[in-house]
């Protein structure tokens, strides 16, 4: 009986561990209508390319992520984030939105030590 309780608890564990994790991938981030020419509701939204296909972003707003205008913004640039989420009535849905920082930009530049 002591056996058989133990490869229950065994197969539980295994099965427990064998479901699906979101997955984190980096993808480009930007405004759809700005960066990607996506078609909006009029003013900037923030869209992701996955695998080469742009899609608006539920789950997250462009405003959110600093000044859409700016020199680095997402109207003025395209960005790298890591998400988790999926695509879904052609839309990202995404449970986590982390804004990577500017390739080469050093976070301290102007600052004086």
């Amino acid at each position: 009986m002591k056996n058989l309780f133990s490869i229950l608890v065994l197969f539980i564990c295994i099965s427990v561990n064998a479901q699906d994790k979101p997955k984190t991938q980096t993808v480009e981030a930007a405004c759809g209508q700005c960066q990607f020419g996506m078609k909006g509701k009029g003013g900037c939204d923030l869209a992701v390319r996955v695998d080469g296909k742009s899609y608006f972003v539920d789950g997250t707003d462009i405003h959110k992520h600093g000044d859409a205008h700016a020199a680095d913004g997402f109207c003025s640039t395209i960005r790298k984030a890591e998400v988790v989420g999926e695509v879904k009535d052609n839309k990202f849905i995404a449970s986590s939105f982390k804004l990577l920082p500017v390739e080469g930009h050093d976070s301290h530049e102007g600052h004086k030590h």
